[in-house]
């Protein structure tokens, strides 16, 4: 199993920035990719960036040019640099891991708790 450790996140200014970071953890589970997904109220939880074990990013449209995914793979550890922040951009941010099992190879994924982000304009 993986353990998915969240922070960062709180209340940010319109056209400011905040950060989120999310440690995995889980000596049975090979970790291919690490991401963020959001929700907002009322709305269906959506991908905001991604990136594979080998730093491959891929943005939302929405995100594109103002967040910035990195990764250290040797610490399993993802994070979302969040700058020109808008009103749009408040919503719970979850943390994903997707992977497969050491052992069998079966493919294994899990949602961190959320953070929450706000955005105050």
């Amino acid at each position: 199993q993986l353990q998915l450790v969240e922070s960062g996140g709180g209340l940010g200014l319109a056209g400011g920035s905040l950060s989120l970071s999310c440690a995995a953890s889980g000596s049975t589970i090979i970790i291919n990719r690490l991401g963020w997904y959001r929700q907002a109220p009322g709305k269906q939880r959506e991908l905001v960036a991604t990136i594979t074990s080998r730093g491959v990013p891929n943005y939302a449209d929405s995100v594109k040019g103002r967040f910035t995914i990195s990764i250290n793979s040797a610490k399993n550890t993802v994070f979302l640099q969040m700058n020109s922040l808008k009103p749009e951009d408040a919503a719970v941010y979850y943390c994903h891991a997707e992977g497969s099992q050491y052992y069998s190879g079966t493919y294994y994924a899990q949602w961190g708790q959320g953070t929450q982000v706000t955005v105050s304009s």
